[in-house]
């Protein structure tokens, strides 16, 4: 556990200036950047970066073979030119290769398409089964719900930290879907609805609170259809991670 801010900061028992060497051996670290050696091949990365801890890729190769198994018949390929779910593969295989405790992952799935993510999250959801303790830093809420714990962070600053149901549990107002043909107006117009507390858009939809839970659906409706809207969808929602994180930033 971190503990910034408490005189010592420690990780997994060890003090984190003292004990570096002894954290350096329980940590693997995956940066959001692309930043193995792209000169070398797949399996020259792998090797190396397995040396640095004074391990071999076959000694720890049973924790890698999933993931490794899908690029080693590429791995005679410089790393540079590898497609991106295969680079991303690479760069998770080299973070295990000396088996830790703990990994760090940074945005690790960013820009990849989203077959990719879904497998790499399948691929952290086993990793998590052989006792390595992940930690992960997305902006993707979906990814967030995969999560056992979930900390929203806005501008360095922890707005809440809970399970990610814990998290939606927690919000506290009634969450209304509004759909219309013209989205663009529709957002312009709720946000000046007299009993509007917040309105974003949700894909094709606005996601509504209304100060102190004030307002119901028919006259949310007659609003809409005095300021010239048609085709009004209005219902009552349940909130995602997403929705919650935008509460608390207007909060």
């Amino acid at each position: 556990m971190l503990l910034p801010g408490s005189g010592s900061a420690t990780l997994e028992g060890y003090d984190v200036v003292k004990d570096f060497r002894k954290i350096r051996d329980i940590l693997g670290y995956m940066p959001g950047k692309f930043s193995l050696y792209q000169d070398l091949t797949v399996e020259e990365n792998l090797r190396f970066f397995a040396g640095i801890f004074k391990t071999t890729p076959e000694a720890n190769y049973d924790l890698v073979k999933e993931i490794y198994s899908q690029i080693e018949p590429f791995k005679t390929r410089r790393a540079g030119k590898l497609s991106g779910g295969m680079k991303q593969k690479l760069a998770l295989s080299c973070a295990l290769i000396h088996k830790p405790e703990v990994l760090i992952l940074d945005e690790p799935t960013t820009g990849v398409d989203a077959v990719s993510r879904k497998e790499f999250w399948d691929m952290l959801d086993r990793l998590k089964r052989k006792g390595i303790t992940i930690l992960v830093s997305t902006p993707y809420m979906d990814e967030a719900m995969r999560c056992d714990r979930v900390a929203l962070i806005q501008a360095g600053k922890i707005m809440d930290i809970n399970t990610p149901e814990g998290i939606i549990k927690n919000f506290s107002s009634r969450l209304w879907s509004v759909r219309t043909n013209d989205t663009y107006e529709l957002l312009l117009d709720l946000r000046r609805f007299k009993a509007t507390r917040s309105a974003f858009l949700f894909g094709q939809h606005i996601h509504l609170t209304l100060v102190d839970n004030a307002g119901s659906e028919p006259e949310i409706r007659k609003f809409l259809e005095d300021c010239g809207h048609q085709s009004v969808e209005i219902e009552e929602t349940r909130p995602t991670i997403e929705d919650c994180f935008m509460d608390l930033m207007k909060g």
